[in-house]
């Protein structure tokens, strides 16, 4: 179950039904996940009955889910019922609330409830050393720290991922996802810091595809040719 070249777990980053459908029975993708923005951008506004839905199709991978409260109490209860959809289930806990409070408190009580997480939105170093230091071998967590945006920020991400890697190294069920890719290259950068799974949109996941496409430049010849030629230039 993956892309040709690619030796990493792959998961797929959308809200959109048809797509994930696509992308499952392709049998390439290892899982799958969403967060309130990427539903809204569908269009969904039954967030408990899409994901009902869509578990009826996806069963066998895992697929996380997100709570959307700001309040750790409301996060909990929504925690309890979004675990309770399905055995393939993630979910998704953001690192802090709008109010830059710290979750980790709330996620040593979901874990103590045998909840699999997926602790999302991660950029900060101390954020990633704040969360190892209340993990335990029996955790099943996928950290998701977002590379991209650490990136966006002028940083250069892989010495980050890398040491992330190495600090969760001795927890068997933690995986490390690299979050927010850019571009295909990030694919291959995460796969070289050890990473276990990155996430990619239906459009980056397409682009996969190309990998050691040695006729790539012909291709994208072809395409202003006939881009001109179809408009009707003329100089």
């Amino acid at each position: 179950m993956s892309f040709p070249g690619v030796g990493i777990d792959v998961f797929a980053d959308g809200a959109n039904k048809t797509d994930m459908l696509k992308r499952y029975k392709e049998g390439k993708v290892a899982g799958f996940t969403t967060n309130p923005t990427l539903m809204v951008k569908a269009g969904i506004r039954d967030y408990e009955a899409f994901a009902k839905d869509i578990l009826t199709e996806i069963t066998t991978l895992p697929i996380s889910f997100e709570v959307f409260s700001d309040e750790f109490t409301e996060m909990h209860r929504q925690a309890l019922k979004i675990s309770s959809w399905g055995n393939n289930v993630n979910v998704k806990i953001p690192i802090t609330n709008t109010r830059c409070e710290s979750s980790i408190e709330l996620i040593e009580e979901l874990l103590a409830e045998g909840l699999k997480l997926n602790v999302t939105a991660i950029l900060a170093e101390e954020q990633i050393c704040a969360l190892r230091n209340v993990l335990s071998t029996n955790d099943d967590v996928i950290v998701s720290i977002f590379a991209g945006r650490i990136a966006d920020t002028g940083v250069d991400p892989v010495p980050i991922m890398s040491e992330a890697v190495k600090l969760y190294s001795s927890l068997p069920k933690v995986k490390i996802l690299w979050a927010s890719p850019r571009e295909v290259l990030n694919v291959y950068q995460a796969e070289n810091c050890g990473c276990h799974i990155i996430t990619a949109t239906d459009d980056l996941l397409s682009k996969i595809s190309l990998h050691g496409k040695s006729e790539y430049s012909l291709d994208t010849v072809k395409m202003f040719y006939k881009d001109a030629t179809s408009a009707g230039f003329i100089l």
